[in-house]
């Protein structure tokens, strides 16, 4: 069945869990605290990772609050219909998250000293995640195949849910020199993630000692959260993910994409990261 997407703004977004509503009212209504974190993410670039890590942070690295409470609950989701109304009740600092590009981020935001955390990730293994995502999330329109998968995401912002991964980035690194953001590589956290977490810890204000950012690196690994239903998805009923073709929660590895991608569609690729990334004049540690 075709999959009909909920539209704001130019910018596609699933059906299941957001409306035309929720995403105005987070565009222009939602009232930002000043002790607001906020998790920022284009899909597929480590959102559920930073969840872990940040929820461990807050909790002083007691693994309790992330084994026994959804991560959806302890970072909802503010700018859809289902965790729309637990974020505006949520208690004083909360922890938000979200996928949306800078330019429908909450207007209140810019009046605020709330924080942003912003994880982005090498986008060829992004579009490799994304895909197999988009085959077992019943949100997203099954791909017909993966090049043309690869070519809609290479095409720009109106062919994938959450717009352009190039117009997410580049919008979002525009306040790469703001104190109130902090943007960190998901090939980063997977090099070195204790002295990411000591990073964090900094720019949050938390004093976590030797033994506590210790704690945080081993309940934030990989195979902690795949054996944490509070985290994996694998308690989402079957009508929005089906387990049956896939996990949530696949590798976790970094160049990924090398097993997926031909020649041909590297070269094409790379042509373009190169075109469309040029004005942002930064290097990642996916160019080097």
């Amino acid at each position: 069945m075709p999959v009909h997407y909920v539209a704001y703004e130019g910018i596609k977004f699933p059906p299941a869990y957001n409306s035309e509503h929720s995403l105005s009212f987070a565009h222009n209504e939602f009232l930002v605290r000043d002790d607001d974190i906020f998790n920022v993410t284009y899909p597929k670039s480590g959102t559920v990772w930073m969840t872990e890590i940040l929820s461990l942070i807050r909790s002083h690295s007691c693994p309790s609050w992330n084994r026994a409470v959804l991560n959806s609950d302890r970072m909802p989701w503010f700018s859809t219909c289902l965790d729309l109304e637990s974020a505006l009740s949520y208690p004083s600092p909360r922890l938000l998250t979200c996928h949306l590009p800078r330019h429908i981020f909450p207007k209140s935001f810019s009046h605020s000293s709330a924080k942003v955390i912003y994880t982005l990730r090498d986008p060829r293994d992004v579009v490799i995640s994304y895909y197999y995502l988009s085959k077992m999330c019943n949100s997203y329109e099954d791909p017909t195949s993966f090049e043309q998968f690869l070519k809609d995401f290479l095409n720009g912002e109106h062919e994938l849910p959450h717009g352009s991964w190039f117009e997410h980035v580049q919008g979002w690194m525009e306040m790469k020199d703001m104190e109130n953001f902090f943007f960190i590589t998901y090939e980063e956290l997977k090099q070195d993630l204790c002295g990411s977490v000591r990073c964090l810890c900094r720019f949050l204000g938390q004093d976590l000692d030797d033994e506590a950012i210790s704690s945080v690196v081993q309940n934030a690994s990989f195979t902690a959260m795949r054996e944490n239903p509070m985290c994996s998805s694998i308690l989402l009923p079957a009508d929005i993910m089906d387990q049956t073709k896939g996990q949530f929660l696949r590798k976790s590895i970094c160049g990924d994409w090398e097993n997926h991608f031909t020649v041909a569609q590297s070269e094409t690729f790379d042509r373009i990261y190169r075109d469309r990334m040029q004005r942002l004049n930064m290097t990642f540690p996916w160019d080097r």
